[in-house]
């Protein structure tokens, strides 16, 4: 066999090959969106309910006794903190 021949049989393989790999990828991306429409059409996405926000109480919900009674326990372990720290 001749260089020229085994070139042109080599050129020849090649275009073979790439065609192929182009005509399957073309494939693959059609079958793919006729999938995904076919998908969004039978399954489509529903809205996501809107979010609702939590009321939260305001500091004059909160009774002025509860607020003293908080405050002294915060207190008492801030003291006792202290002390176990050898302060």
């Amino acid at each position: 066999m001749s260089d020229s021949m085994i070139l042109s049989q080599g050129l020849e393989l090649l275009y073979t090959g790439m065609g192929a790999v182009f005509v399957f990828l073309s494939i693959l991306v059609v079958a793919t969106t006729l999938m995904s429409s076919v998908a969004n059409r039978f399954f489509p996405e529903s809205e996501p309910a809107p979010a609702v926000k939590k009321a939260r109480p305001s500091a004059s919900a909160v009774p002025a006794e509860v607020v003293q009674v908080i405050q002294a326990a915060v207190n008492a372990h801030r003291q006792a903190k202290g002390r176990s720290k050898g302060e």
